[in-house]
């Protein structure tokens, strides 16, 4: 598990992570996607997710020509994790907008 959150725990690395699966992109897109991350946290979690190898930089010319992020081929083996946290995290936000005792949302008022 320890291994596992250093390379995709914290705030945005699993949303990064999901936003490259969807096609690579520059920082600005990227940047405009995740509006409240600062442009320091971006860069931060950008180069945490690189020295993983699951994400790569590359330079599409001379400066200032954009560079682009990318999931590696080794990034993409963490689309199920990513997967399986988005559904959860969907199946969290019903369970918790359910009334309380609801069974439609996993509550058991008893301990059989």
């Amino acid at each position: 598990m320890a291994a596992a959150f250093a390379a995709v725990g914290g705030k945005w690395k699993l949303t990064l992570v999901y936003w490259l699966a969807h096609g690579e992109t520059h920082f600005a897109g990227l940047r405009r996607r995740a509006a409240p991350i600062s442009a320091k946290v971006l860069a931060e979690q950008l180069r945490e997710l690189q020295a993983d190898g699951l994400v790569e930089r590359v330079e599409t010319g001379p400066v200032p020509a954009p560079v682009v992020y990318r999931l590696t081929d080794y990034g993409m083996t963490a689309l199920p994790v990513v997967e399986s946290v988005r559904v959860w995290g969907g199946d969290h936000l019903r369970r918790s907008d359910a009334p309380q005792g609801d069974p439609a949302a996993g509550c058991v008022d008893e301990v059989a």
